[in-house]
Formats: C-alpha cells, structure tokens, sequence
C-alpha cells in the first residue's frame, strides 16, 4: 500500500472538487437548455407563492434587524453570485438566506437634509422612526450637527429602548465599533457620530442594561493611552477617554452578581455557556473588527458565531427580544474601493442570517434584512455567464482599446493614470483580497449611493413591508407586530387560533403614520 502525504492528499482533493464543480456546472448548463427546466422551476416558485396568501398574523415575540451597511441591491447580486462561486458553482442561480424571505419592498433612503444619506440619519430612521439630519444620531431633524445645545429636547428613543421597556432582552452585534453610527443610533442621542470616546457613556446609562453588546471599540471604553490588552506596544490602539473612567471595569463590576461576562476574543466568546449568561459584553478589537477575508479564525469570532451566542443567551427571556445585527465593513470595503472585502462581508452576513433562522422561527420571529444606502458600485461589461465576479469584461473599451473590470465604481480609490493614459488591468492581480477596483472619478474614499435599498421580510406581519416606504417606516412596523412602543392597541384583541386582529384603532394608527412618512 502506497500512502499519499497530507499536501497531496489536500491537492487530490482540490482536483477532486474542481472536477466536480466542472461536471456540476456541465450538468447544469444542459438542463438549462431544456424549456422544461425553466417551467417547472417557476411552477415550483408559483407554487410556493401560492402558499403566501395565508398570511402570518401571529405576534411577533422576537424582533431580529439584519442591517448590511451599504448593502446596496448591486451588492446583493454580486453578493450573490460570489457565494454560489464559493461554492463552485456559477454563481447566478445561487440563493442568499435572504433571497428566501417571502416579502421585499423597497425603502427610500435620503436624510432630511442629504439627498445621498449617511449612515447616522439613516439609523435614526430604520431604528428611531423619525428621519433625521445626516452625522447625528438618536436626534430629530431639529437638532444641527456638531451644535451641542440644539441636542436637549430633540431626543428621540429607538426600536430597542421600546423593546427593553416591553419586558424584551435586547442585543446589539456588529462588525464595527459599537458606538459606530449603526448601533449608536440604538441607545444615544448625540448630534455628532464622530463624537466616540466620552461620549459612549451612553452606550451604559442611556438604556440601562443592553443585555448583548458584541462587536468591536475597545480603545473608547478605557482612560487615554492605557495599554490595548491585545496590542499592548501599539500606540494607536490604547485607550482614548480623557474623562479617566473604565467603562469596561464599571461594566464588569455592576454585572458581577448578575451572570455577566466580559469577552475579548473568539476562545472566551464560544467557551460561554449561554444558558448560564444573563448579560455579555464582547469587544474584540481595539476599533473595527478585521475584515472576515482578513480574519484570524483561531482568535477572533464571525459575525455568524457572534449571532449565535447572542440569541442563545436573549431567546431565554419568556417574552422575547430585540436583535439588531450590523454587517458593518460591506461599507467600509466599498469605501476603500475593495470590492472583494465588502462582498465577502455581505457574504459573512448571509451566513448570519441562516444561523438566525436556524436558531428561530417564523412563526413567532419577526427577520427583516435590509440597507441604510447604497454605494457607486455596479458590475457589468457584458461578462459571460460564471465569470469570475472579480474579473475582466470580456471586451475592451471600443475608445482607448484597454481592459475594464466588470466591476466597477463611480467614483473612489481605484481610478488610477498612468502616463497621462488609462491603466492598463491586464496584467493586474484582480483577485487580489485588497484591489482596488477601477473608478471614474478619482476620490480617496469613495461615497455613498442615493438608490432605494431593499428590504426582505418573513414572520409574523412581515407582508406589512410591501410596496416603496420611507425609511423610518421599518421600525413602526416591527414594533407593531411586536406589541411593543406607543402603538398598542390592537394588542388586546386576540384570536382563539393565537392571532391578533388590529383593532380600527389600531389600523387607524398605522395607517396614519404610513401618510405621516410620505
């Protein structure tokens, strides 16, 4: 008997699954020259529609919000297509975990004074109700940026603090600092998003108690130039706060007797029993988490591991919760103009959502998945069916005879000249995890898109999510279908079969606030 070592084993292996993913995708190329393979796929989607009009009613005991920032539709479908690529597929026909949602709507994403929004206007909407001044957070449109004294009475409460005050546990995760312009819209009021470190004092006495708060911003929790436990010789990860104080020890300290814990990386993180955890702090890094292409598996957790523990510990509580979940560095990487990055974030958030509906269910589990904007990105050039989504247009521009790259930005990092003429990609790592994708308009940092953004529903009430809604709309109706917030009343009237039907009161009200939004 010969025996192979583990290098070729690996590799035999490698060849093994190609050529599997070759004789697949033959295979798949062949169906798909049948008529009948295109009929009975959408009868089996008729099918399934079909079975929609029975439409869940149920209350809603657990609120999730998925939020992809800058997850833009472009970004979904390319999204899309690199998951069934990862997957050696083609890519085209593959399905997200939110692509399954049986209602998508769409939501209109400017602020009250930006046509092309922020990502703290845009927090303010889907978590606090109001549409708001791009920069601030947790603030109504009276309040002016950087202008302290306009903060005072132009306060305005989120989803999560109507949940906690509904008897919810709540829970906040997110790949960016947790007092980055998504989550902070959660619990502060604040008219600047910049304004991170004495400022996050409200991340634990604005709401009392968060029950989960996971993602990363270590360095504003602790007094200025105090070592990073992780980084301890890295001076740009030490802490940052001039009022002196140790949030993290303050946490710690006021939790001790109430099954809290403090988690700072991955082993800590996944050696938690949740059933013995009433409250968890993890913070695991110093600012943003790393991208997940980047990630170090063995130290530092996934969204998708940081999402299961956290409904694991909040699901325990007899009257539900409220989860908001911040695939926060899709932005970043399209900022930054590494398309790659920002779609295997996308990615990374899809598995989340897929562990989520494992963990829940519909019956009872409101999900909504959704955007605050969108960004310049595009893909196209005519490229043929399974290419690469990180690769060349199958032609060359018909005006300087050069290569472009399917994807593409209106503006950013990647428009580059050389010798006064457009550079020449050929011969351009593209794959590369940090490229810079080509753009129009050169920028050191790209910008957002104006666009709607999609927004995916399933569970209880979740058809209410239909049609072009304003932003703000989002949370109006999962606090309604949540029982939860001011709007109540239709809360009273329940079914025998475990339905609640809106009393006129209660539609009235809804119907109200929709008219109030447009």
């Amino acid at each position: 008997l010969s025996y192979l070592s583990l290098d070729e084993l690996i590799c035999s292996c490698l060849v093994f699954t190609r050529a599997l993913s070759h004789v697949n995708r033959a295979q798949t190329a062949l169906q798909e020259k049948d008529p009948q393979f295109w009929n009975a796929w959408a009868q089996r989607t008729l099918k399934i529609a079909l079975t929609r009009q029975s439409l869940n009613r149920n209350r809603a005991k657990n609120l999730i919000l998925f939020l992809g920032d800058g997850m833009g539709v472009p970004t979904v479908t390319a999204a899309r297509i690199l998951k069934g690529q990862l997957n050696g597929q083609s890519g085209e026909e593959t399905v997200l975990e939110m692509d399954k949602f049986p209602f998508v709507s769409l939501a209109k994403t400017y602020n009250t004074n930006a046509q092309v929004p922020d990502s703290a206007g845009t927090a303010t909407a889907y978590l606090c109700g109001v549409k708001a001044n791009e920069g601030t957070v947790g603030v109504s449109a009276a309040a002016v940026r950087s202008q302290c004294n306009t903060t005072q009475g132009n306060e305005v409460t989120s989803i999560l603090q109507w949940a906690k005050d509904a008897g919810k546990s709540v829970g906040i995760v997110t790949t960016t600092r947790v007092n980055h312009a998504t989550p902070s819209a959660a619990y502060a009021h604040s008219v600047d998003r910049d304004w991170y470190s004495d400022n996050e004092i409200q991340l634990f006495e604005n709401i009392p108690n968060i029950d989960v708060v996971m993602g990363g911003g270590r360095k504003y929790m602790f007094p200025k130039n105090e070592s990073d436990i992780e980084y301890p010789n890295v001076a740009k990860h030490s802490g940052t706060r001039k009022d002196g104080r140790n949030l993290v020890q303050e946490w710690t300290d006021k939790m001790q007797n109430k099954k809290g814990y403090y988690v700072w990386n991955k082993n800590q993180l996944l050696s938690l029993n949740p059933n013995n955890v009433e409250y968890l702090l993890g913070l695991f890094e110093p600012g943003d988490l790393t991208y997940d292409l980047e990630r170090n598996k063995e130290t530092d957790p996934s969204l998708t591991e940081m999402v299961d523990v956290a409904i694991k510990i909040l699901r325990k509580n007899p009257n539900g919760f409220y989860l908001l979940v911040e695939g926060g560095r899709i932005d970043h990487g399209h900022h930054e103009g590494k398309a790659k990055q920002a779609l295997h974030e996308a990615v990374e958030m899809d598995r989340a959502i897929g562990r989520a509906d494992l963990l829940t269910s519909a019956h009872d589990t409101l999900t909504v998945v959704t955007a605050d904007h969108s960004h310049v990105f595009s893909f196209g050039g005519y490229t043929s069916r399974g290419n690469t989504i990180f690769g060349l247009a199958p032609m060359v521009s018909d005006i300087d005879q050069k290569p472009f790259t399917s994807i593409l930005y209106g503006n950013g990092p990647g428009y580059k000249i050389v010798n006064g003429v457009r550079e020449n990609v050929s011969t351009i790592d593209l794959q590369e995890n940090n490229y810079q994708a080509q753009a129009a308009v050169p920028l050191s940092m790209e910008t957002h898109g104006g666009e709607d953004v999609a927004v995916f529903a399933k569970g209880p009430l979740a058809h209410l999510l239909n049609g072009v809604n304003e932003q703000n709309y989002i949370p109006h109706v999962m606090a309604y279908a949540g029982c939860i917030g001011k709007n109540r009343d239709h809360c009273m009237s329940k079914s025998a079969a475990g339905h609640f039907h809106p009393t006129f009161a209660g539609v009235v009200a809804l119907v109200t606030i929709s008219r109030l939004v447009y």
